[in-house]
């Protein structure tokens, strides 16, 4: 099935557009320094030979954040034998790297032209917003009666640092850990695997929404109202307002896509 990219307001910094592929890999290499306790080389960047961490699973993070931060958009073409001189290794863990990226909705593989960046139609993230809301609401009705009080004060912690921060990717990492940490309770592993697969699948589409001033307060508002629910490990309040939390969201990227539309803006 063609996919069909969904343009949103969003764009790479205007010194990455049209730049070659390394370069804005190597951007992103300079965004994550601080979020990981890699130290990256400069150009080429090789791969650090560590058992915590393969050369695949090192060029699978970094093509992962570029991605998600928007610096690789939607049918950029990924060209094998190009990230794997830039990272110094051969083409068999640049091949296992786009597989993994591929199970996780980030890469598609096309004929005649190999690896490119997956694209999402508005139907389809829609979608994946559904599936998540009943997921998520699942998860948390399981996993309230079963917090514990550090797992709340963790969820907190998560939730204040989303409230400080003003980068979307930062909020991005934060929501995630908020929710991931509250999920966690419930010890239903595979659960919380399927919902973070779909988290990563939407991520990058849904990250402008919490730019806009009424959309991060209303988060702010709705996930303080989740915590105090599994506060008093209310699981039918806590799946509620979880579930409509995720359909809240769905339907403010609706809104934002038509009014990128309106603009002039195209879904492809």
């Amino acid at each position: 099935m063609a996919l069909v990219h969904c343009s949103l307001p969003r764009s790479p910094p205007a010194c990455m557009v049209g730049a070659p592929l390394p370069n804005r890999i190597r951007s992103t290499e300079t965004l994550i320094l601080s979020m990981s306790p890699m130290s990256l080389l400069a150009n080429p960047v090789a791969c650090p030979k560590t058992p915590r961490l393969s050369a695949s699973d090192h060029v699978a993070h970094t093509l992962k954040k570029a991605i998600v931060d928007g610096v690789l958009p939607a049918g950029e073409l990924l060209r094998q034998d190009e990230i794997a001189a830039h990272f110094q290794v051969s083409k068999i863990p640049v091949r296992e790297a786009l597989k993994h990226l591929e199970a996780k909705g980030l890469v598609a593989f096309q004929r005649n032209r190999g690896a490119v960046v997956a694209s999402l139609s508005r139907g389809e993230i829609v979608e994946y917003m559904d599936i998540r809301a009943v997921l998520e609401a699942r998860a948390a009705y399981l996993a309230a009666p079963l917090v514990s009080d550090g797992v709340l004060a963790e969820a907190a912690a998560h939730l204040d640092t989303f409230d400080r921060e003003d980068k979307p990717a930062r909020w991005s990492e934060a929501n995630w850990l908020f929710h991931a940490t509250l999920y966690g309770a419930a010890g239903r592993p595979v659960l919380l695997a399927e919902i973070r697969t779909l988290y990563q699948k939407v991520e990058r589409y849904l990250r402008t929404r919490l730019a806009r001033q009424n959309e991060l307060l209303r988060a702010r508002r709705e996930h303080a109202e989740i915590l105090a629910a599994f506060a008093k490990r209310d699981r039918d309040a806590a799946a509620e307002l979880t579930r409509a939390h995720l359909l809240a969201a769905a339907n403010s990227f609706i809104i934002s896509l038509n009014d990128h539309l309106n603009q002039g803006g195209t879904t492809r």
